[in-house]
């Protein structure tokens, strides 16, 4: 068959090292979808490819062993699964209209996880409605508290859960529980003054050990759900690096914007050269330089008033020239 590899990319399909052969990656927004969709996506396993499906590091599934001439047909199948895990489409029946942008993981948080800050999947879910579809090439990351089980220091978003801790001091009974967790499992933000707590509020990153461990519910977590965003992490070969803190104590809104505002960014400054069109929004950056970064992703975002940025950016890790 004559192939054009370009569009069947787009189109979440691989170009895998069996000839005729292609293998169809599904999108998965939060790593959770209905059991019911595990059904389709065997049935379109068992029919068109090899009887196998691959769990991906991104928390898709990558269908193997399907003949390209399968293709349409695969797209018809998977049009249940686009639909009830709520994916931009531009034409029902055609499978994913890009590729770029890779698929939004995150931790299992607040819906079963004691430690998370708040609903994973759901964040997860309105930025993959925000940003998909996108042929950039954006690694996007959640986990619900600084535990970071979904290391999202590794990405080029990384978008950690906080809570700040409310104290009901009449609730307090001194046992001291508070300071302990702190200080064995967190940053020691709390000390006991005077036989009660105090919360250091610059020390303390929102991790809620407090309310996990108050006996007395003296400690309980804020209404408002707020967040730590890390910015320009990535693998691979040439300068690998952890993404580094930029803003603390942001909300929902403002990451989004801010993400949405990187997309411009990268539109106008990508290396045209670039080879398969895709460069990390990092090794931009390193190019145009922070401050030209900064006033692009900023730009018409109004952060909380106590969303606190950090300055200067340095990035560290290897360098390879």
């Amino acid at each position: 068959m004559d192939i054009n590899t370009k569009k069947i990319k787009k189109n979440a399909f691989r170009v895998t090292k069996v000839r005729g052969m292609t293998a169809s990656r599904v999108r998965v927004p939060g790593g959770h979808l209905k059991a019911e969709y595990m059904g389709v996506i065997q049935s379109i396993a068992e029919e068109f490819g090899n009887g196998t499906v691959h769990i991906t590091s991104r928390q898709g599934f990558e269908i193997p062993g399907i003949p390209y001439e399968k293709m349409p047909e695969v797209n018809q199948r998977l049009q249940p699964v686009i639909e009830g895990l709520e994916i931009n489409q531009e034409k029902e029946g055609c499978g994913y209209p890009a590729s770029g942008t890779r698929n939004v993981t995150a931790c299992i948080g607040n819906r079963v996880c004691p430690y998370a800050c708040y609903d994973t999947t759901a964040f997860a879910k309105r930025i993959e409605k925000a940003i998909f579809p996108n042929d950039l090439h954006f690694k996007i990351a959640l986990t619900g508290c600084p535990n970071d089980c979904a290391k999202v220091r590794m990405h080029d978003f990384g978008i950690i859960g906080m809570t700040e801790p409310q104290f009901e001091p009449e609730r307090c009974v001194t046992c001291g529980a508070c300071e302990k967790y702190c200080l064995k499992k967190s940053v020691k933000a709390i000390e006991m003054v005077n036989f009660r707590p105090q919360r250091n509020t610059e020390k303390c990153i929102g991790c809620g050990e407090c309310v996990l461990n108050c006996p007395n519910r003296a400690w309980t977590r804020s209404r408002e759900k707020y967040y730590r965003l890390t910015l320009l992490g990535r693998t691979g070969k040439r300068n690998p690096r952890l993404g580094i803190d930029f803003i603390k104590w942001v909300d929902e809104e403002s990451i989004i914007k801010i993400i949405l505002n990187t997309y411009r960014y990268v539109k106008e400054y990508i290396d045209p050269t670039a080879p398969g069109g895709k460069e990390h929004v990092g090794y931009i950056v390193d190019r145009t330089g922070t401050e030209e970064f900064l006033k692009w992703a900023m730009e018409g975002v109004t952060l909380p008033e106590k969303a606190e940025v950090s300055s200067p950016l340095y990035w560290n890790g290897p360098k390879y020239d």
